[in-house]
């Protein structure tokens, strides 16, 4: 099977992207007739600049938002560019140096993308101090980027989101991120701080960084609304080492298509931007979700575990089902039940890894690919907190393989699983999760790897949407 040469592989903001697949979306545009993508090096990171040919200039934002529907944001070009034709090799092929020679010289930043630039240019200090760090992290041009531009929407990731809290020496939190994405709204946040950071204390002189912080006793953040109150709330759990923002592809894919609010866990102590608090429990997770859960009190309840957070989505929909609350559906996604004894010996051999170890092998990870960017001692914290969560999953699973529940799970099971992951390509064996569900049916992605939250989040948003279609109104 061919799958592409390896050479036209380049990597943008941590991913390593096929630019193949990029033109075959671009060619598929209406109005296109033909269509090349290069990547160029700069100032501010590399870009993808998209060169066409058409009956005339189309409309950037239109282009961009085509290929959005279909690809990842951090794979969407931020230049589109007209030419009458595309200059040719002396075999006839499209020469992609002449291209890559002449998007060198393109003033990129006056494109018109139809992308980024947002509510006008940033106008207080917060703002433009925010603008230049989201340039370093992001590697977008800073006069690019917009008071109304949405930091996920300009391919953030969680880990690009630490590194954003680290750059602003700490100034925000990932919760800080995660709870306002768009520019104006953080840069709202640091004004606020900066202004009862200046406040004398009640007992004495300035609160200081450290004690600007409230504690936030809430697990959950609400990472979308739902257009229709009857679409309920999907709760969603995040692979090993991951976090809330994980699911900020998910949720921006479900917003527009009517999909349920969706709110995902923030695990304690895996914020390596915040103040260090110890890892929890699954146990004592699960108490904390499900009380919140029950405390939103939503009209339908979904819940979404990826890899290792299958472990405690199964255990809080035991718990939401004892305690009378009905749960609509369970997603468990990229993982398998397995055995029970490869899950002791997958225990003991992350026990003999130390934290840097693992850190080191998560570096080579789609999932983890800006690790290697972050300073030694963060690095090894998310090794760290990979360690727990996996330990704490396997744990819990070998425990049910072990001695099956009496009473197994009412909710229906969707397993949602992509071909081309190899930690679940045992053809069949996604039946097992029978052994805890009565339910249980499979939805297969052609392709997206392990963490195809982030690579296809719109086919994973087809499985929630497939699964949970709103009620007719009565």
């Amino acid at each position: 099977e061919f799958l592409g040469r390896r050479d036209t592989q380049v990597k943008i903001r941590g991913f390593r992207i096929e630019i193949g697949e990029i033109e075959n979306t671009l060619l598929r545009q209406v109005g296109m007739r033909d269509g090349a993508v290069v990547a160029v090096a700069g100032g501010a990171g590399t870009q993808l600049v998209a060169f066409y040919t058409a009956s005339g200039p189309l409309e950037a934002g239109r282009l961009a938002a085509g290929l959005g529907a279909t690809l990842p944001s951090y794979m969407v070009p931020s230049v589109f560019h007209w030419r009458p034709e595309l200059p040719l090799t002396a075999n006839g092929k499209v020469d992609k140096k002449a291209l890559t020679a002449l998007a060198a010289t393109l003033d990129t930043s006056a494109e018109d993308t139809g992308s980024g630039g947002g509510g006008g240019a940033p106008v207080t200090a917060a703002e433009r101090r925010l603008a230049a760090a989201w340039s370093t992290v992001l590697g977008v041009p800073e006069d690019r980027i917009g008071r109304g531009d949405h930091f996920f929407d300009r391919g953030g990731t969680s880990l690009s989101a630490v590194k954003l809290a680290i750059a602003l020496d700490r100034a925000v939190t990932l919760k800080d991120v995660t709870r306002h994405p768009v520019l104006t709204d953080l840069a709202a946040l640091l004004d606020t701080r900066n202004t009862t950071d200046n406040q004398p204390a009640p007992n004495g002189p300035g609160t200081g960084q450290g004690a600007r912080r409230t504690a936030d006793d809430g697990l959950l953040e609400r990472l979308s609304e739902p257009k229709d109150a009857r679409a309920g709330a999907l709760i969603c759990f995040p692979y090993a080492g991951g976090n809330a923002v994980n699911f900020q592809p998910l949720a921006r894919a479900l917003a527009p298509a009517g999909g349920p609010a969706v709110y995902a866990v923030e695990l304690p102590g895996h914020d390596v931007a915040a103040a260090r608090e110890p890892f929890a429990p699954l146990e004592q997770v699960v108490d904390r979700v499900v009380d919140e859960i029950i405390g939103l009190g939503p009209s339908r309840v979904l819940l979404w575990g990826h890899s290792s957070g299958t472990a405690p989505a199964v255990e809080t929909a035991r718990r939401l089902e004892e305690r009378g609350v009905e749960v609509e559906r369970v997603f468990l996604a990229a993982q398998l039940l397995g055995g029970a004894t490869e899950r002791r010996n997958g225990v003991e051999e992350l026990t003999r890894m130390s934290n840097a170890e693992i850190a080191a092998a998560l570096g080579d990870d789609r999932g983890y690919t800006e690790l290697g960017e972050l300073d030694a001692p963060r690095a090894e914290h998310i090794g760290a907190a990979y360690r727990h969560d996996c330990v704490a999953a396997h744990q819990y699973l070998a425990g049910l393989l072990e001695a099956p529940p009496a009473v197994r799970l009412s909710a229906p099971v969707t397993v949602v699983v992509a071909a081309d992951d190899p930690v679940t390509a045992s053809p069949g064996r996604q039946r097992d999760w029978r052994l805890l569900a009565e339910h249980v049916d499979l939805y297969e992605l052609a392709d997206g790897g392990h963490y195809f939250l982030r690579t296809r989040p719109a086919e994973a948003a087809r499985a929630v949407l497939r699964a949970a279609v709103l009620p007719a109104p009565s």
